[in-house]
C-alpha cells in the first residue's frame, strides 16, 4: 500500500490522498493533479526517421563549412579524439574516483596536459577545472582579488580593460567586485601607453589583455605595458582566446603575464557551442599559483593524485573540469608535437592570404592601418560601403548566409564600425579563403548595383531575417505558454 499525506506549499493544502495498491492503473487521481495530456503525432517509423533527417540537413557546424567566427571560431574537432571519448573506461569513470587516485590513466593524461600547457605558456602551473573561458576570467579575477587581499590591499578596486577586450572581460572584473577602468586603442591599434599610464595608481588591482588583441594586432609594447602595471603593484591577465595566434611562438609568460586562462574548446580543437560545454584552463606563475580553483594533479612515487591549491579560491566546478575537452586537448598536442609552432604560423598565413585578396575592394577598409601584418584573425571595415551604399555588416553577413556559408562575427570590436571579424585558423584550406574572398567581392557588386535586392536577404535558409529589435528585447516578443502541475497555461 503507498499513502500520500499532506503536502504543503506556502501553508495551503493541496491535497489528501490515500492511494490504492502499487500497480493499479486506476488511480483516481484528483483533478489538480493530474498530468495534461499532450498532442503527441501519430507518425511511423519513416516518418520519424525523415523528420530527423530533414532537421540535420538544415543544420550547420564545422562538419558542413567553416565557422570563421573571429574570437569565437570553430576549428575542426579531430574525430580520433571523439572514438576515444566513446570508450568506457572514460565514460563510466565517476569524478569521485579520481579524487582517490582511480583512473591512472585518465589522471596521467590531466598530468601531462599540465605539463605541457604550462610550457607553452611560461607559466609555473595549470587548473584543468574551469568549464568555459569566462568561467576561467572569472576564476583569474576571483585570484586577483584574493592576492591582493592576503597582501592587506585591500582598496585595490580597480580592473583596467582596453576599449578592444572582449565583452567578458569587463563583466568578470565587476562580477570580482572591481570598477573597470577603460582604456583606448591608439592610432596604430594597440593600447594607449600613454593612457595606461595615466590611469595606474595604487588602485590599481590588474590589467586584463589578450595579444595579440582583438583586431588580430600583437601588442607591439607588451613589455612596457607590464612594466607599468606591474610597478604600481598591479598583476596582468591573459585572455587566452587569442593565443592561436602565437601559439608556440612566444608565450604569455615571458611577456610579464601573471595569469592566462586557455580555450581549450576553441586553440586546442574541442567542440564549443553546440558542442560544448568549454573548458577554460587557468594558470599562474609564482605565488599566484597557490590561488588556482580546484585541483591540480600531481605525481608523487609513481603516482598521480588530485591535490587543492594552499590558498584555492575554491572549486568553480563540481567536478574535476570537462573531461572530453581535455582529451580533445590532448590528442591536439599529441598530434603536433614540437610542431605545434605551426597552428600559429598557418593560421597567420591563412589571416594575411585573406586579406590580400581584399586589397583594394571598394568600400572595404582595413582599421588601423595596412602595414602591420594581423595573426590569427583579422578587422575589416563596412563603414564605406554602408555610406555610399546603405549595405550594412549585417546585410554583408545575411548575403553570405545565402550563398551557404557561415557568417563572421559583426559588430565587434566596438570600436570598428561596421565591423566583421574573421579567423580562419589553420585548419582550413586556400581554397576555401578564396570562396570567401569571392564571395565579399560578389557582395560589394551587387552593393552599388541592386542593393535593395540585398536588404530581403536570406531566401535561402530555414528563417528569414530576424526583426533584431525584438530579438533583442525579449519583453516585446509574443508571451510563450508554460504548463505547471495543476495543467494551467500561465503567461510568461
Amino acid at each position: 500500500m503507498m499513502e500520500f499525506r499532506q503536502a504543503k506549499w506556502d501553508e495551503k493544502l493541496l491535497f489528501e490522498y490515500k492511494g490504492k495498491e502499487m500497480g493499479n492503473s486506476e488511480i483516481d487521481l484528483p483533478e489538480g493533479v493530474r498530468r495534461v495530456k499532450l498532442p503527441f503525432p501519430n507518425l511511423s517509423e519513416l516518418e520519424v526517421l525523415r523528420h530527423f533527417t530533414r532537421l540535420t540537413e538544415m543544420t550547420y557546424g564545422i562538419d558542413v563549412g567553416p565557422v570563421p567566427l573571429g574570437s569565437c571560431t570553430m576549428k575542426y574537432n579531430p574525430r580520433i579524439a571523439a572514438k576515444i571519448l566513446q570508450s568506457d573506461k572514460i565514460r563510466n569513470m565517476h569524478p569521485e574516483l579520481l579524487k582517490v587516485g582511480e583512473g591512472r590513466g585518465i589522471l596521467k593524461m590531466m598530468y601531462d596536459l599540465q605539463e605541457w600547457l604550462k610550457d607553452a605558456t611560461g607559466m609555473d602551473a595549470c587548473s584543468l577545472q574551469p568549464p568555459a573561458g569566462a568561467s576561467g576570467e572569472l576564476s583569474g579575477v576571483l585570484m586577483i582579488k584574493s592576492y591582493h587581499i592576503d597582501n592587506g590591499e585591500n582598496w585595490r578596486d580597480e580592473m583596467i580593460v582596453p576599449d578592444s577586450a572582449h565583452g567578458s572581460n569587463p563583466a568578470s572584473s565587476s562580477m570580482g567586485g572591481f570598477r573597470v577602468i577603460r582604456i583606448q586603442t591608439d592610432d596604430r591599434g594597440n593600447i594607449d601607453l600613454e593612457a595606461l599610464k595615466a590611469v595606474s595608481s595604487n588602485r590599481t588591482a590588474g590589467l586584463m589583455l589578450t595579444n595579440p588583441n582583438t583586431l588580430g594586432l600583437f601588442e607591439e609594447r607588451i613589455l612596457e605595458i607590464a612594466e607599468v602595471v606591474h610597478s604600481y603593484g598591479g598583476l596582468l591577465y591573459y585572455d587566452g582566446a587569442n593565443l592561436n595566434g602565437i601559439l608556440g611562438i612566444s608565450r604569455p609568460g615571458d611577456m610579464g603575464f601573471d595569469i592566462i586562462h586557455l580555450n581549450l574548446h576553441k586553440t586546442f580543437s574541442a567542440p564549443h557551442g553546440g558542442g560544448g560545454p568549454g573548458a577554460g584552463v587557468v594558470c599562474a606563475k609564482g605565488k599566484l599559483a597557490s590561488y588556482l580553483p580546484g585541483y591540480i594533479v600531481e605525481k608523487a612515487g609513481g603516482e598521480y593524485i588530485l591535490k587543492t591549491p594552499e590558498k584555492s579560491i575554491g572549486s568553480v566546478l563540481s567536478t574535476i573540469g570537462n573531461l572530453p575537452g581535455m582529451v580533445y586537448a590532448y590528442v591536439f598536442l599529441l598530434a603536433y608535437g614540437e610542431d605545434i609552432w605551426k597552428v600559429a604560423v598557418h593560421s597567420t598565413l591563412n589571416t594575411n592570404y585573406f586579406l590580400s585578396l581584399l586589397r583594394d575592394l571598394k568600400g572595404v577598409t582595413l582599421p588601423f592601418g595596412t602595414d602591420r601584418f594581423r595573426k590569427h584573425e583579422t578587422v575589416i571595415s563596412l563603414k564605406h560601403l554602408t555610406e555610399e551604399t546603405g549595405i550594412t555588416a549585417e546585410d554583408a553577413a545575411k548575403f553570405l548566409l545565402e550563398k551557404g556559408l557561415h557568417a563572421p562575427t559583426i559588430y565587434f570590436p566596438l570600436i570598428v564600425e561596421e565591423a566583421m571579424m574573421f579567423e580562419f585558423t589553420e585548419t582550413e584550406s586556400k581554397e576555401v579563403i578564396e570562396i570567401y574572398a569571392e564571395a565579399l567581392k560578389e557582395l560589394i557588386e551587387a552593393s552599388y548595383r541592386e542593393p535593395k535586392t540585398l536588404k530581403g536577404l536570406p531566401t535561402a535558409t530555414s528563417s528569414r531575417r530576424l526583426d533584431l529589435v525584438r530579438a533583442n528585447h525579449p519583453q516585446t516578443m509574443k508571451p510563450s505558454i508554460v504548463y505547471g502541475v495543476r495543467g494551467e497555461g500561465k503567461e510568461v
